[in-house]
């Protein structure tokens, strides 16, 4: 499976996915590190990558993203944004909105 096959299914098969620099426990970056704490606050799971542990996502996942930076929030297949947009859109609620409605979908595809 090429790298790009594998973001794809990774993003078809998680409703909510931060890419991200180390994990949710252990951030290794202070963007991350916000990022993360704007989506817990949500209280929903999510799935991650460290793209620390993965050289080649970290190498290509900007390039089909067309999104430069890390971290990048998915959600339903859509990228969300970075840092800054998941931070500016939990301050709005627009966040928990989101993600809320997304946790329930994903609840009821798999009930």
């Amino acid at each position: 499976m090429s790298v790009v096959d594998t973001i794809k299914e990774q993003i078809e098969n998680n409703a909510i996915l931060l890419y991200m620099k180390g994990t949710p426990r252990f951030p290794q970056c202070g963007f991350s590190s916000r990022a993360v704490e704007a989506i817990m606050s949500c209280g929903e799971r999510f799935a991650f990558v460290n793209i620390l542990e993965n050289q080649d996502i970290r190498a290509e996942l900007p390039k089909y993203a067309n999104w430069p930076t890390f971290p990048q929030l998915w959600i339903n297949g859509e990228l969300v944004g970075g840092c800054d947009i998941i931070c500016e859109m939990a301050e709005s609620g627009e966040l928990k909105e989101l993600i809320l409605a997304a946790a329930k979908d994903a609840d009821a595809a798999e009930a």
